[in-house]
């Protein structure tokens, strides 16, 4: 009858000594918070937001210095981890989650194991789009259906960005021409207004506050099934335009990263006792006043996730069956 209690007591004295070790090995320290991709884009944004707030909850309370590490997608960012980066849970990555199916889809581009990886978290789901800029005329899917010829601007293989376009291509017949080489969102949205593409498809906070309202752009398939303020409700899903059952369990396996969105690793080989630390601290910092309302303040939205949920996902998404994950690599192959 003693045998729970003392379990129980067990659990809670591990946590507290892990607790302590990890104050005593942050203090004073400095953690390296690298960006996959260049500053000015959402995932840069989420990041210097997060660089902020995080210290305040992580024992010994660490200083926070935000590093912008494009190259391939972010998968540079990833592959840093693994050579270069220290695997003591001061270096943690953010990076595009176009990587994580793009790695079962394309190992040889992007030759990395997300399994292998310590999830910390996620800050929300990426809710992303496809729009066209204003001055193309193109307003709805039936007129992307009709266009001779459509112009995207792209980053390179990996990114959310590129799995959308080559879906548009591959299973909604849409005519699209990728111009990689953008380094990335911010770069995009400067091209777009240009008239160098022709739209894009990304995450509906990256873009400027004032596109959607002022009408500079025409969004007609919204990618993720989470609907979003301020998108008109007609705009529709592009898994309900499926009617292909191997075509729609390709795509919810393609837009999965998307719904895990913005995402936070760490080495696989972080000892266990910092990595609690900094999935617990991660969680405070999501429930906290200020960071919610500094989060407001920049049109951030926030639908987070335990790193323990992540790594589920991340497991179910290697487990996809032999059927669908031959779909999603006729997609997105080259």
């Amino acid at each position: 009858m003693k045998i729970v209690p003392f379990l129980v007591l067990a659990l809670l004295g591990a946590l507290a000594w892990h607790a302590a070790g990890a104050e005593d090995f942050y203090r004073g320290k400095q953690i390296r918070l690298v960006v996959g991709s260049d500053a000015g884009g959402g995932y840069d944004a989420y990041a210097r937001l997060v660089a902020k707030h995080w210290p305040d909850f992580i024992p010994g309370n660490p200083t926070f210095v935000v590093q912008n590490m494009p190259g391939a997608a972010s998968l540079k960012s990833v592959q840093f981890l693994d050579v270069g980066a220290p695997a003591d849970g001061t270096t943690i990555v953010t990076f595009n989650p176009g990587l994580i199916t793009q790695s079962l889809t394309t190992p040889d581009k992007v030759p990395v194991k997300f399994l292998n990886y310590a999830w910390i978290g996620n800050i929300s789901e990426d809710v992303r789009v496809c729009f066209t800029w204003h001055a193309t005329g193109i307003k709805t899917f039936a007129d992307m259906l009709k266009a001779e010829k459509i112009v995207y601007g792209n980053t390179g293989i990996g990114t959310s960005a590129y799995t959308d376009d080559r879906m548009l291509a591959e299973i909604f017949g849409v005519k699209v021409r990728m111009v990689q080489g953008y380094p990335g969102s911010a770069d995009k949205r400067i091209a777009i207004e240009r008239g160098e593409i022709d739209g894009d498809c990304g995450g509906i906070t990256s873009l400027p506050s004032d596109w959607l309202p002022a009408g500079k752009l025409a969004v007609f398939m919204r990618l993720s099934p989470m609907p979003q303020p301020g998108l008109d409700p007609a705009v529709p899903f592009g898994g309900a335009l499926l009617g292909n059952d191997i075509d729609r369990r390709a795509y919810d396996f393609l837009v999965t990263p998307q719904r895990l969105g913005r995402l936070f690793i760490a080495s696989g080989r972080t000892p266990p006792g910092r990595l609690a630390a900094l999935r617990e601290a991660f969680g405070r910092m999501m429930a906290d006043p200020e960071f919610l309302a500094d989060a407001g303040k920049l049109n951030l939205g926030l639908v987070p996730a335990r790193g323990d949920q992540v790594e589920s996902e991340i497991a179910a998404i290697y487990a996809t069956p032999g059927d669908i994950l031959a779909r999603a690599k006729a997609v997105v192959g080259e």
